[in-house]
């Protein structure tokens, strides 16, 4: 149980997820959808939540004063079969000079959803309410993370008809199973795949997983396994399309395509010289950093979903989203240290083909390859938690001449990216965040803020209204002395 010094800290807690204070004694259900949504720990932090009674919103104390009976009411709660499954908590008094606290602490249910009267509660930041069918969803996967992944379940409409018989005897299980044991092995193919969990015996149907890898219209069974790719003319999804391709069947297929795509329809190259006699190849996107990405999408997919995999290109970065957000140990705290998989089978497969490598090290090579080609870091949104996505920025410098940084090197810092220029040309007085992002027409909350708050911060180009509080939500931003000289500049260019 928390003690008296932890309680003291807590109350002015901004950690508003785990913590809700309430001066009322009477309000039972009010009471019980708080245990409820500590139980359910929508934010996965891992931490006890604390439901403390007798404090004001500030913290400040109310004056209660708790007797037995009220320590019963509140205890009983546990046991009343209203909150199923039981939640685990402990109640406790604690007296202060101003009043005493009932302080009821949840730990988080390894069995969710946690369900009051049959309704799920859930808590975000301050927020409290019922949780959408979405949300229900990702607990139940929380739950089960650690029993049979969906990969690994039977696809009970399909048979072994539905698979690439031929492909998986000539392309994976050479790459699966040892040349000698493969020899040898003289069991039909159903229980040579079943060893590989890609076929269920029982049920006599293949896995999710083989339908994926290697299904002939895996579509069909999972309506989201393909990749949408959109190529858009400007810097959101209402400018004009250039182009669009759809990539369907299994991931055996699929994945030779798009590496091919890669090569011959977004990445491009031109030589740099080093020296005199001495050029090097810079590329507006390194190969192997977006085919990392894309492997990686393709490997961690909640193919549960309806929703594709997408491949969103703009004019100055390219998007790739996944349904399905970090799973199981992977939090936004560890990551990208820690690393789980939704689908381990679906991994194996991939790894067998080399697409893969499942050492945990994909994010540190992509940024590694970044920052040796000249691109930004790659920007990675893991608070959703319905998705996964990843931003990287195209490189704009002298050496794509079709970039206007090329005709603002001599009159603006060259470190200036696109996106520093945007934000300093519409920056008008004092700005908010929503304000800005909304004449940007941007929706990516952690790209906008990399690459234009953090970048022209880092530049001196714009400053905090509020510097010792920024990360108030009241924060505005203004130009600097230095951004006003750049907007001069850009603008004086614009009139050539």
């Amino acid at each position: 149980m928390i003690t008296k010094a932890e309680l003291q800290k807590l109350l002015t807690s901004t950690e508003t997820y785990r913590v809700e204070r309430t001066i009322s004694t009477g309000n039972m259900d009010k009471f019980c959808e708080a245990i409820c949504a500590f139980s359910n720990d929508m934010p996965n932090s891992r931490k006890n939540g604390y439901l403390i009674i007798g404090a004001h919103n500030n913290g400040s104390l109310c004056g209660l004063k708790v007797d037995d009976d009220l320590m019963k009411k509140i205890s009983a709660i546990r046991s009343d079969g209203n909150i199923l499954p039981v939640p685990v908590m402990n109640t406790d008094k604690f007296t202060f000079e101003n009043g005493d606290l009932l302080v009821v602490e949840v730990q988080p249910s390894l069995s969710t959803p946690v369900r009051y009267r049959g309704r799920t509660f859930i808590r975000i930041g301050p927020r409290k309410d019922i949780a959408s069918l979405e949300e229900e969803r990702i607990l139940t996967e929380r739950s089960t993370s650690n029993l049979a992944t969906f990969d690994i379940t039977p696809c009970r409409e399909a048979t072994i008809n539905d698979l690439d018989v031929d492909k998986i005897k000539s392309d994976y299980l050479p790459q699966a199973i040892d040349t000698e044991i493969l020899e040898s092995d003289k069991r039909p193919l159903k229980e040579q795949l079943a060893s590989l969990r890609l076929y269920n015996l029982p049920f006599d149907c293949p896995t999710h997983a083989a339908i994926i890898l290697f299904g002939k219209n895996p579509k069909y069974f999972l309506p989201g396994t393909y990749v949408q790719y959109v190529h858009f003319a400007g810097y959101d999804k209402a400018s004009e399309i250039i182009n669009e391709r759809v990539f369907t069947g299994s991931l055996l297929e699929l994945l030779p395509k798009l590496d091919l795509f890669l090569d011959f329809s977004i990445v491009t190259q031109r030589p740099v010289p080093v020296s005199i006699l001495r050029e090097k190849t810079q590329y507006n996107y390194p190969k192997l950093a977006l085919r990392e990405l894309l492997m990686n999408t393709c490997m961690h997919s909640d193919y549960q979903s309806n929703m594709p995999i997408r491949l969103y290109q703009f004019k100055d970065r390219i998007e790739i989203m996944n349904a399905g957000g970090l799973y199981g140990q992977a939090r936004p705290e560890n990551f990208p240290e820690v690393n789980d998989y939704r689908n381990p089978v679906i991994a194996e497969g991939m790894k067998n083909l080399k697409y893969v490598n499942m050492f945990n090290r994909g994010i540190d090579r992509v940024q590694t390859v970044l920052k040796e080609n000249g691109n930004e870091p790659a920007i990675f949104d893991v608070e959703k938690m319905t998705v996964f996505e990843v931003t990287v920025i195209e490189l704009r410098d002298e050496n794509f001449p079709d970039n206007k940084s090329a005709q603002v090197t001599d009159q603006v810092d060259s470190q200036v990216t696109d996106q520093v220029k945007d934000l300093v040309n519409i920056l008008e007085g004092e700005m908010t965040r929503a304000q800005l992002m909304d004449i940007l027409r941007l929706k990516n909350k952690a790209y906008f803020k990399t690459a234009y708050i953090q970048k022209s911060l880092e530049l001196g180009v714009i400053e905090l209204t509020q510097p010792n509080s920024p990360n108030s939500p009241t924060q505005k931003y203004r130009l600097t002395e230095k951004g006003k000289q750049i907007k001069i500049n850009l603008n004086n260019l614009e009139k050539k």
